[in-house]
């Protein structure tokens, strides 16, 4: 599933399509994503006016001058590309047309298609002012890349809790949009065994987990996310950050740290591939 690097790519891809822009015709070619299309979704979009494109942990929100905000969520093999743009030199054909669901004119001329393989997307309307309060929304924990986010909050985040450390950062209560590749990343960066108890992080460790987490996240942005297998940017280049991983899917490899000496390991966490450093990872 792509996590949140892939989904800010997508968001900052789309942005100059659909911010300011009308919407002419909407389609949908199906009644159904992952689930059913709200009541009346083609009219309730066509006409309308996008005000901002914004990215709640791992889902997309589109305002509409309505009062409504679209919110869309990839799921595993879900993209977008808008149409007529220059390819890039990442650059390789995705997405058959039969699995072209949701089509996007704008009054602009741009053209958004969104193509889902095994439909496990999905999009909805919902109430701008009630979006915190949406069972989607409602629990969903800070944003690791908002101001909110610093050392304190991370501290206060953990605080207590007798989970693996690797699992209380999955737990998107805790912290919104965090994945599996991004937290075995972070978790080497700042040289923290994903099986500690996450409540026994002393402060200065928060300190050096919260910069590894904005450091990792960031980096994998600015690279366009991984690509490992359906992630695409809107205009059909593939992400790169897979080749700056120091531990994902890296099992057997050398340790990167400096003077570390050890080999990554995989261990499986509720169900989950874990890789990390047992040499320099405590």
């Amino acid at each position: 599933m792509p996590e949140l690097p892939e989904v800010e790519t997508v968001r900052r891809g789309l942005s100059p399509s659909f911010v300011g822009a009308r919407i002419a015709r909407a389609e949908a070619r199906r009644p159904n994503l992952r689930f059913p299309f709200p009541e009346r979704f083609v009219a309730r979009l066509e006409g309308r006016r996008v005000q901002d494109l914004r990215r709640r942990a791992k889902y997309l929100l589109a305002d509409l001058d309505s009062g409504e905000t679209l919110a869309m969520h990839l799921g595993m093999s879900g993209s977008f590309r808008v149409e007529e743009q220059p390819v890039g030199q990442f650059y390789h054909p995705r997405g058959k047309p039969s699995h072209d669901h949701v089509v996007f004119d704008f009054e602009s001329g741009a053209r958004v298609v969104y193509n889902d393989p095994r439909r496990f997307g999905f999009m909805d309307l919902i109430e701008t002012v009630r979006l915190d309060k949406h069972p989607l929304f409602a629990d969903i924990g800070m944003e690791p890349l908002g101001p909110e986010f610093n050392a304190a909050a991370l501290a206060a985040a953990l605080e207590g809790s007798r989970a693996p450390l690797k699992a209380a950062l999955l737990d998107q209560r805790r912290i919104a949009g965090l994945g599996n590749i991004y937290v075995c990343e972070a978790l080497h960066d700042a040289r923290l065994s994903p099986m500690r108890e996450a409540g026994s992080l002393k402060r200065s460790e928060t300190t050096k987990l919260a910069r590894a987490i904005k450091q990792v996240l960031e980096a994998a942005i600015e690279a366009g996310g991984s690509t490992l297998r359906d992630h695409r940017q809107t205009d059909g280049q593939l992400g790169y950050f897979q080749h700056n991983f120091a531990v994902y899917d890296r099992e057997g490899a050398a340790c990167g740290h400096t003077r570390c000496g050890g080999i990554v390991s995989r261990a499986v966490q509720a169900g989950r591939s874990t890789f990390y450093c047992g040499a320099c990872q405590s």
